[in-house]
C-alpha cells in the first residue's frame, strides 16, 4: 500500500479573493484602472464581467462616495453605463451608497467550485480544441444568449487579450455546431465559461462531454480545481454542475445606473 499524500501536497482550496482574481484574469478587458480597492474594467459594453467595477478589499473606505462618482465618470467617458459587481469583498456601505445614487440591482451569478478530475472523469470527452473562438463556436453561443454585437465582438477578441492559457471547445453533430465551452487555466484553477448547447441537441449529455474535454485540458495545464459562474435561476445547469461535484462558494450581483 502506498503512503498517503501529505496534506501539504494537496492544492489549497481557493478562497473568494483567489477566485475573484481568477475571474479578472479569465475575462480580460483592454481598459483597466485601479481606484483604492476597486478595479474598473471597460470593454465594449457587452458582457457584465468585462464592463464593471468590483472591489477586492472589504475594509472600510472613507472615500467611498467620491470613489463611486469618479468611477462613474470613467464609464461615462467611454460611452458605457456605470456598472458595479457586488461580491462578499465589498467595502461596508457599498450597496446602500449605490442605491442612494439611483442604481438598480441586476441578477449576477453563483460561483461554483469542485475537483477538476471529477469533471474530467464524469463523461467521455467531446469536442475539438480551438486556439481561439471560431464563427461556428460563436454560432452555438448565439443559441444560448442574447448575442448583441458588443458581446460577439468581445468574445472574438478575448483570445488576444488572455495572459494565461485558454482553450475553446467545439463539438459537432454531423457537420452542425452543437455544443461549446471555453476554459482558462490559472495556476491550480481551471475556469469554465460560455458552456452552451444548441437547442436541437439539448438533453443528450453534450455539455457534460464538452466539460469533460475542457477539464482534461485543464489537468494537462496543471490545474486541480474547476470553477465557473452560473445564473442562480438556471436550474438545469445547477443540477448538472452538482452532479459533477461543483458546489456554491459565493454569489455576486450587478448594480447598474441608467
Amino acid at each position: 500500500m502506498s503512503d498517503p499524500i501529505p496534506p501539504s501536497a494537496a492544492p489549497a482550496i481557493p478562497d473568494i479573493l483567489t477566485l475573484e482574481r481568477a475571474a479578472l484574469t479569465a475575462t480580460p478587458a483592454p481598459r483597466l484602472a485601479w481606484d483604492g480597492g476597486f478595479v474598473v474594467r471597460l470593454f465594449r459594453g457587452g458582457t457584465g464581467r468585462a464592463n464593471a467595477a468590483s472591489c477586492l478589499d472589504p475594509s472600510p473606505d472613507a472615500a467611498l462616495p467620491d470613489r463611486i462618482a469618479r468611477i462613474e465618470r470613467d464609464f461615462r467617458r467611454h460611452g458605457l453605463r456605470p456598472r458595479f459587481r457586488s461580491t462578499p469583498l465589498d467595502p461596508p456601505g457599498l450597496e446602500a451608497a449605490l442605491r442612494a445614487r439611483g442604481y438598480g440591482e441586476v441578477e449576477g451569478a453563483c460561483i461554483l467550485l469542485g475537483p477538476l478530475a471529477a469533471v474530467a472523469a464524469a463523461a467521455a470527452p467531446l469536442g475539438e480544441r480551438l486556439a481561439q473562438p471560431s464563427e461556428d463556436w460563436i454560432a452555438v453561443q448565439a443559441t444560448a444568449e442574447h448575442q448583441t454585437p458588443a458581446r460577439r465582438a468581445e468574445k472574438l477578441e478575448a483570445a488576444a487579450l488572455l495572459a494565461r492559457p485558454g482553450c475553446w471547445l467545439l463539438h459537432r453533430v454531423g457537420r452542425q455546431p452543437a455544443a461549446a465551452a471555453h476554459a482558462v487555466a490559472d495556476d491550480s484553477l481551471c475556469g469554465f465559461f460560455d458552456v452552451a448547447t444548441a437547442p436541437a441537441q439539448r438533453r443528450r449529455g453534450l455539455s457534460q462531454g464538452v466539460l469533460a474535454s475542457a477539464a482534461a485540458w485543464g489537468l494537462e495545464q496543471g490545474a486541480r480545481h474547476a470553477w465557473l459562474q452560473v445564473s442562480p435561476g438556471n436550474a438545469p445547469a445547477l443540477a448538472l454542475y452538482a452532479r459533477l461535484g461543483l458546489r456554491e462558494v459565493y454569489r455576486y450581483r450587478y448594480f447598474t445606473l441608467g
